[in-house]
């Protein structure tokens, strides 16, 4: 008895010195999956709490596990309302991820934990947006009754598609028709995920009407002087053509969610990829791509405040997109490839300015043929992708399979089931938002397919 007593003695023994190990490692040196998921946590609570205004806890528990992996159902996070900021932590105590809200530029991922310096980075003295008082959209806000051919579609769960926040459709100019999910309704801003990039890219259309940049520049940043690179061209950035090696895969530690959550310097961290092929002879989806696109636009300002206060003054002011807030990241470079939250209206005015080929009450405000460039699928692409940061087909879509949408209909698609279709043949704008993981099978273009037929 003495000795099974010993044993277990010894056992119990090396199984707290074996927790102890674990607690000591996931304290001093957590692994880096870890620190993806809490640093997720934190950015997504911290936006949709300090800048969507919603529930902290609905947040975490479907936006945030909504990927699905088991570890994100044991992070907690805390709150500091004075602060405006938002630390998640594994079980409570492991891995810390921190997330922090500035005034204009919505909240940014903080992975050294220190919130003081990026905190100190705002947009000041950014011009007034605003709707017309009392106008009609997209003039103003003052909707009237929807289209009642709409009421059936806008009603059908198969067609708005599972975990729909928001449904707007626009017609001829003016918004038609109009749908929320529970919780959500025109005033919340709502994250395109990669929609983004699109609008990133009309900043560089804005920019280009000023003679300040454009499609040919090549040696692009000081650091690819003498390699390769230099050859890049903004429009091999533009088309995802850009030849840098950059693995876009989510679920682990890659490229993509390394720079997201772990870097402070997302640009610098795109930047220092090395070439994989050519520039301008292979397609390679690429977040990094959109950043650097950011980072180049905001290095043709004097200073960071004139760029940070540059998306305002020539895109949304102009658009009256009021909700529009395109987040930085820890060094103030705007997360071109995913950050910008805007309301379901908003998001369709910009989609209204596309069909109306980036003119707006009469003004010229994209370059001629650049939203055309939008529609131009791409041949390295396999016809899937276009010049400009757009897609020529719908989620999972082939490019010879397009479910009787017309033919000039061009997308931009967000992460969980984050699109909107733009129609320039038939005047049509379609605005789709949620959290639908493409394994429910949910496709958009029934949606859009069942408004155009019944708008003609």
């Amino acid at each position: 008895m003495r000795a099974v007593a010993r044993v277990a003695k010894g056992m119990v023994l090396a199984i707290i010195m074996a927790l102890t190990a674990i607690v000591v490692w996931l304290s001093l040196a957590p692994p880096e999956l870890l620190r993806v998921g809490t640093g997720y946590a934190a950015k997504i609570v911290c936006s949709n709490v300090f800048l969507a205004g919603r529930d902290a806890d609905v947040v975490l528990a479907s936006d945030v596990q909504a990927p699905g992996h088991p570890l994100l159902k044991l992070i907690h996070i805390d709150i500091d309302p004075d602060q405006r900021s938002v630390t998640a932590r594994l079980l409570g105590a492991f891995a810390p991820g921190k997330a922090t809200y500035r005034e204009g530029l919505g909240c940014v991922s903080v992975p050294t934990g220190d919130g003081a310096a990026a905190q100190a980075i705002v947009v000041a003295g950014e011009p007034e947006v605003s709707a017309a008082s009392g106008a009609s959209w997209p003039e103003g806000d003052a909707v009237s009754a929807g289209d009642p051919r709409l009421s059936d579609i806008l009603a059908d769960p198969a067609l708005v598609g599972p975990g729909m926040r928001a449904v707007v459709v626009v017609k001829d100019g003016r918004l038609v028709g109009e749908a929320y999910g529970e919780g959500f309704d025109a005033s919340t801003p709502l994250l395109g995920w990669s929609m983004t990039k699109t609008v990133n890219a009309a900043i560089i259309g804005r920019l280009m009407t000023e003679g300040r940049i454009g499609f040919d520049d090549r040696n692009l940043l000081a650091e690819w002087t003498g390699d390769g690179r230099a050859q890049i061209r903004i429009r091999d950035l533009l088309a995802m053509e850009g030849g840098l090696d950059f693995d876009e895969e989510y679920g682990d530690v890659t490229d993509v969610t390394r720079m997201l959550y772990l870097e402070r310097d997302m640009a610098a961290f795109a930047a220092a990829r090395p070439l994989a092929a050519d520039p301008g002879t292979s397609f390679n989806y690429a977040s990094g791509a959109s950043v650097l696109l950011a980072k180049i636009w905001m290095g043709k300002f004097a200073d960071r405040a004139q760029a940070l206060a540059y998306p305002r003054a020539a895109l949304f002011q102009p658009l009256g997109m009021a909700s529009a807030v395109m987040e930085g990241d820890a060094t103030g470079t705007f997360v071109g490839s995913s950050y910008m939250y805007a309301t379901a209206r908003d998001w369709a005015r910009f989609g209204l300015f596309l069909v109306q080929d980036g003119v707006w009450e009469g003004q010229r405000l994209l370059p001629e043929d650049f939203v055309g460039a939008m529609r131009r699928p791409t041949t390295a692409s396999g016809g899937l992708y276009t010049e400009v940061q757009a897609w020529g087909v719908g989620p999972g879509e082939e490019p010879d399979e397009k479910f009787g949408i017309a033919d000039d209909a061009f997308w931009l698609l967000g992460h969980d089931g984050q699109t909107i279709a733009v129609v320039p043949s038939e005047n049509l704008v379609v605005v789709r938002l949620g959290l639908t993981p493409s394994e429910l099978g949910y496709r958009p273009q029934w949606l859009v397919k069942a408004v155009a037929d019944v708008l003609k």
